[in-house]
């Protein structure tokens, strides 16, 4: 009996090569659309799928494999009764289906209208996937051009058409997906702003050799369609990324760009570097350039720095590189490197990953954390430094650049891990307190952390003061202003600490704590 092959795909990568290797093995093809002039034009012998139904395709291409002809030939059993229903009404088996869907995340990409997007909903393509797949021992199914030269074996063994079911409800299921958040996004009538049911469609984006120990088998995934800075950058120079990069970099770039950002909207643009240890910042400051903007970061806290990651807003040029000669650090990401500060990392510092970011598109708005059985989701704190509206509530007012140190400091503590505590003087991070139980600890550690230069140093805080002790030990360091949320029951004693102590005092309104 000749077999039949069913192809019908948006991606006709290899599909003339593929359909004329089954057409010289005997197979006889099926085809709708633009797949079967593409077939047509290279000279394959190939059917419409209208002469097997008999019916014409109807509503535009809308309807067309919306048929017994097709479903009865897909899903009959080999080897039962279904043979003989299926011969009872005149029909042949579909041996072969290759399909793969309409391009509807391809279609939303570029921002086409509804109407075009909706239309890109494919129906008859997930229909015969899943036919396919459910009648696996009988019927091979490919939705990927890479799985072509399979389908050309002699005899393809049970466990790879199990693969390959299970490879194609994968890509349906991602479809589906995607086409859930479009519709979930575009709705005008959600009761709330996070759906009730929420489906993580993860596909593995990059191997690593161990997650965060050695113990643990780790890997790389991405959401979606959803494209990253650092998931999607370009890896110039240096060894392969580790799990641990991935999380340090990506919490290194976020903050900065977060504060190149803060800074070109106070019109000041400097150049900032962010160093990162263990996804809490260790070192950060703006600068005129990057090498002053590295320099200054390094020296925050020379001890931390090492063996850290480094982000920067600007390109890093051959001077830049060079500045970091003596510095042991494990990647640095920039949105572009010089050719030749690429081949002087390559050269001179072989082990450190150089990365120039990619676009930061499509990305998620959501902050997924895993907990026993489940996730905790929220929405991404975003806000901005404009978004706020500072009040002074002491009598003293920050002078016009502890106003500058202030926003900066508030940048850098959002990006830290609570308990927070930061204390920045003139653009850099002088004193930093991270992942305390306690927020005396926290601000503590920062004023140790900075020692003298704590004198004429501004401090912020991600969260409130529950006490006055924090304001007291600032003001012993020499710290001159303070900036916190507010909001606590003992906002009066704090304030009145500020007063007495000669310090100013900023509340935000906006507190960022993050776990």
């Amino acid at each position: 009996m000749t077999k039949r092959a069913l192809i019908s795909v948006s991606d006709k990568t290899g599909v003339v090569e593929f359909a004329q290797a089954l057409s010289a093995r005997g197979w006889e093809m099926l085809s709708t659309g633009g797949t079967f002039a593409a077939l047509s034009a290279a000279g394959v012998p190939v059917r419409a799928v209208s002469d097997v139904t008999g019916f014409p395709e109807m509503m535009d291409g809308r309807v067309k494999t919306l048929h017994p002809a097709v479903h009865g030939g897909i899903l009959a059993r080999r080897g039962t009764a279904h043979m003989d229903e299926l011969a009872g009404q005149g029909f042949g088996t579909i041996d072969l289906v290759c399909v793969n869907l309409y391009p509807f995340r391809e279609t939303v990409a570029r921002g086409a209208p509804d109407a075009d997007v909706i239309e890109n909903i494919d129906i008859g393509g997930p229909a015969m996937i899943r036919s396919a797949a459910k009648n696996h021992e009988g019927v091979l199914v490919l939705v990927d051009p890479a799985d072509y030269a399979v389908a050309l074996q002699d005899e393809v063994p049970a466990a790879e058409r199990r693969r390959l079911a299970a490879k194609a409800y994968r890509h349906t299921s991602e479809y589906d997906a995607a086409i859930t958040a479009y519709l979930e996004g575009a709705s005008d009538v959600l009761p709330t702003r996070l759906p009730d049911a929420l489906t993580l469609n993860l596909t593995k984006a990059a191997e690593v050799r161990y997650g965060e120990n050695p113990h643990q088998p780790g890997a790389i995934y991405r959401w979606g369609e959803a494209r990253g800075p650092v998931l999607d950058a370009r890896v110039v120079a240096g060894k392969p990324m580790s799990f641990n990069n991935y999380a340090d970099a990506d919490a290194a770039w976020a903050l900065c760009q977060d504060l190149a950002a803060q800074e070109q909207a106070a019109g000041t643009d400097g150049a900032v570097c962010v160093a990162v240890k263990h996804a809490n910042p260790c070192g950060v400051a703006v600068a005129d350039t990057v090498t002053g903007a590295w320099e200054r970061a390094r020296d925050a806290d020379t001890l931390s720095v090492f063996g850290g990651v480094v982000a920067v807003s600007r390109a890093v040029d051959f001077t830049a590189a060079q500045a970091m000669r003596g510095t042991f650090l494990e990647v640095l990401i920039a949105p572009d490197v010089t050719p030749d500060a690429v081949e002087w990392f390559a050269q001179k510092k072989p082990d450190l990953r150089v990365l120039i970011a990619g676009p930061e598109q499509n990305v998620s708005v959501l902050d997924v954390r895993p907990l026993t059985g489940g996730f905790a989701v929220q929405e991404r704190d975003a806000r901005p430094w404009d978004d706020l509206c500072p009040e002074v509530v002491t009598e003293r007012q920050p002078t016009e650049q502890e106003w500058a140190d202030l926003r900066f400091a508030w940048g850098v503590v959002k990006g830290a891990r609570s308990n927070a505590v930061v204390l920045v003087k003139e653009g850099v991070t002088v004193g930093l307190g991270a992942g305390a139980v306690s927020r005396i600890w926290a601000a503590e550690r920062a004023v140790a952390n900075a020692g003298e230069r704590a004198q004429g140093a501004v401090l912020s805080s991600e969260a409130f003061f529950p006490f006055d002790d924090v304001v007291r030990l600032a003001a012993a360091a020499g710290v001159t202003a303070i900036l916190q949320p507010g909001g606590a029951k003992r906002d009066p004693e704090v304030i009145a600490a500020c007063d007495e102590l000669g310090l100013s005092m900023v509340f935000t309104g906006s507190r960022h704590f993050r776990h």
